[in-house]
């Protein structure tokens, strides 16, 4: 399955023909996860649950587990992350917030994958 390219925060781009650049396979989870947990709730008008809301909680004490928990149930909503093994993720406290990283197995193809990405203010 294919997707419109675009990364959280980014623009989109054009493919090489003119038309929007696509992306499917590992590519496509990684993006459909950054913009699932750094979305927040209420965000998206016809899904209001949808999105972990990552970006919102900078300021906030972090607490790991909550944050390890909320990013786990939020992956595995996501067809393309396998839920055997379970995500795992690592946090990290840096200046001006928090930095993720979360390894992972995909869905289909079965390899391990892993995604890190930086939550600041």
């Amino acid at each position: 399955m294919y997707d419109i390219y675009h990364f959280t925060g980014g623009d989109l781009e054009e493919a090489p023909t003119g038309d929007l650049r696509t992306v499917k396979g590992s590519e496509r989870t990684k993006q459909r996860i950054l913009r699932r947990l750094l979305t927040n709730p209420g965000d998206y008008v016809f899904h209001p649950q949808y999105g972990a809301g990552l970006a919102k909680k900078i300021g906030e004490t972090v607490n790991p587990g909550e944050w390890k928990a909320l990013i786990t149930g939020q992956m595995l909503l996501e067809e393309s992350v396998d839920s055997n093994p379970p995500p795992a993720i690592r946090l990290t406290t840096i200046e001006g917030g928090v930095s993720v990283s979360i390894a992972y197995t995909d869905a289909t193809t079965k390899v391990n994958e892993s995604l890190h990405f930086d939550v600041t203010r």
